[in-house]
C-alpha cells in the first residue's frame, strides 16, 4: 500500500508538469476564459479585429444594448436642442420608462440622458418617432392626437434606419425591430417567425465600436454615456427628473469609456462597454450574460475580457511594419518610350503615403503582419503621372486588414511614330 502510495504521487507530480508544460506551449490564442455569457466578443474597436470570442456570431436577443445604435442615430440625424413629444404610444411602454404623460415635451439632449443613464422604454421610441418624422420641432397637440397604427408605422421607419446603419457598420447578423430592444418577432402570413430583434456579440462590438470612433458624433455619445448623473424637466416645468447612469462598469476599471446594459427575459443579462488605456481601445460585448439572480455575472465577464486584451495584445501602427519595406520602385512597362531604341521603358512608383500613416491593430508578441505587393500586370503604355500601378496589403492570419495603393511617380507615353523617328535620327547623328 505504502509503495502504491509513492508511486501514486510521483504519477500525479508527472501529470501535473506535463499539464503545465503543455499549458505553456499552447498558443496564446488558445487560452480558454471560463465566462459566464452564452457569448462574448473582445474587439479592437480600431481595426475591428476579434481579439477573442466565445460563440461570437450566435445570434441572439440584445435588450436594451439596443439603445446604443437608437442614440448615435439621433445624435446624427436630430439635434440636441431639438423639441421632443410623446406619443400615445411611447407612454405605452413598460418599464423602465421615464414616465412621461402624452403630450409632454422635452428636448433632444435631456431624452438622450433618459435613454442612455436610466434605459427607458418610452423614451426610446419618441425619439425613433421624431427622427423618423424627420422634423426639428414636434408639435406636441398634434404627437398627441398621433393614433398607435401611425406610430408604429413611424417606429419601423426607424427600425430600418437601424437595419440600414448596421449595414453600413458591417454587420451581417443584426435586425432590429424596436428602438428599445423589448423582445419582439416580426412574423410572416403563415404564422412563421421572419424576423427576430437579434444581434451577435460581434456585430454588437462593432456597433459600440463605431459610436465611439468613427461616427461624426462620437464626442457627444461619448459625453452623454459617461455623464454620471442630471437632472431634466419638461419644457413645460410639469415633470422633472433625477437619472443616475447604471453602467457601473464606468468606475471598474481605468480609462473605461461607456457602455451600455440591458436584461430582458428572453435575452437575460446582456452588456457592451468600452475601454481606452494609450493606444489600445478595447470593446466587450455579452449576451446572455446570466439572469435573475446573477446581474453580477456581466461586470466579471467584462473585466476579464478587459484584462485579458491588456494582458496579451500591444498596439503596432501600420507605418511602423512599413518602415522595414521597400517605399519605392521600378516598374518595366510595355509599349512606353524609354531613353533609347534598345532599353525597355521604366517608371518609378511610390507606396502612397499620409493619411491614415497611425493606424493600425493590436498584436500579440508572437504575431507579426505580412506585408504583400500586386502589381498591374502587363503595365501598357501610356501611363499617367499619379495613376495606381499595384497595392500594398497588410494581413494577419490572410485577412487583409489594410491595403495602399502604389503610385506611379512619372508620365510613360506610348512609343508613336514620331518618337522612333526621333530616336532613328539620334543614333545617325551620334
Amino acid at each position: 500500500m505504502e509503495i502504491w502510495r509513492r508511486w501514486r504521487k510521483r504519477l500525479c507530480t508527472v501529470l501535473i508538469s506535463f499539464c503545465l508544460i503543455a499549458g505553456q506551449l499552447l498558443p496564446v490564442g488558445a487560452q480558454e476564459l471560463n465566462l459566464y455569457a452564452k457569448s462574448a466578443v473582445l474587439m479592437d474597436a480600431r481595426s475591428k479585429r476579434v481579439l477573442y470570442e466565445k460563440n461570437g456570431s450566435e445570434v441572439l436577443p440584445m435588450a436594451s444594448t439596443t439603445k446604443i445604435m437608437t442614440c448615435i442615430l439621433a445624435l446624427e440625424y436630430g439635434h440636441l436642442e431639438d423639441q421632443v413629444s410623446f406619443s400615445e404610444y411611447a407612454v405605452s411602454m413598460p418599464k423602465v420608462h421615464l414616465g412621461a404623460a402624452k403630450g409632454n415635451s422635452y428636448t433632444m439632449e435631456d431624452l438622450l440622458y433618459s435613454l442612455m443613464l436610466e434605459s427607458h422604454n418610452d423614451t426610446a421610441v419618441a425619439i425613433a418617432e421624431h427622427i423618423a418624422g424627420g422634423m426639428d420641432q414636434d408639435d406636441a397637440e398634434q404627437t398627441a392626437q398621433r393614433s398607435k397604427e401611425e406610430s408604429r408605422s413611424l417606429v419601423s421607419k426607424f427600425a430600418e434606419m437601424m437595419n440600414q446603419k448596421a449595414r453600413d457598420i458591417g454587420c451581417e447578423h443584426t435586425m432590429f425591430l424596436t428602438p428599445n430592444g423589448l423582445d419582439a418577432v416580426l412574423y410572416a402570413e403563415d404564422g412563421s417567425e421572419q424576423n427576430v430583434h437579434s444581434t451577435t456579440a460581434e456585430d454588437l462590438a462593432k456597433i459600440l465600436s463605431y459610436c465611439i470612433l468613427d461616427s461624426p458624433m462620437s464626442a457627444e455619445f461619448l459625453r452623454i454615456t459617461q455623464t454620471e448623473s442630471v437632472q431634466i424637466s419638461s419644457l413645460d416645468q410639469s415633470q422633472t427628473h433625477s437619472l443616475q447612469n447604471h453602467n457601473a462598469f464606468l468606475k471598474m476599471m481605468d480609462g473605461a469609456l461607456s457602455g451600455k446594459t440591458g436584461f430582458t427575459a428572453k435575452a437575460g443579462y446582456c452588456y457592451v462597454g468600452a475601454l481606452r488605456q494609450g493606444d489600445r481601445v478595447l470593446v466587450v460585448a455579452l449576451l446572455a450574460c446570466g439572469w435573475p439572480n446573477n446581474k453580477g455575472y456581466k461586470w466579471k465577464d467584462t473585466r476579464m475580457l478587459m484584462e485579458y486584451g491588456l494582458e496579451q495584445f500591444q498596439w503596432r501602427t501600420f507605418s511602423e511594419v512599413s518602415s522595414t519595406e521597400e517605399q519605392h520602385f521600378v516598374l518595366e512597362v510595355q509599349d512606353g518610350q524609354s531613353a533609347t531604341l534598345d532599353q525597355p521603358a521604366t517608371l518609378k512608383a511610390t507606396v502612397q503615403s499620409g493619411e491614415g500613416d497611425e493606424d493600425g491593430v493590436l498584436l500579440r508578441e508572437s504575431e507579426t503582419i505580412q506585408v504583400s505587393e500586386e502589381w498591374n500586370e502587363n503595365l501598357q503604355a501610356p501611363i499617367k503621372q499619379g495613376d495606381v500601378v499595384g497595392m500594398r496589403s497588410y494581413m494577419l492570419d490572410g485577412v487583409v486588414l489594410r491595403s495602399e495603393l502604389i503610385l506611379a511617380d512619372e508620365t510613360v507615353d506610348e512609343i508613336s511614330v514620331g518618337w522612333c523617328l526621333a530616336q532613328v535620327l539620334k543614333r545617325f547623328c551620334a
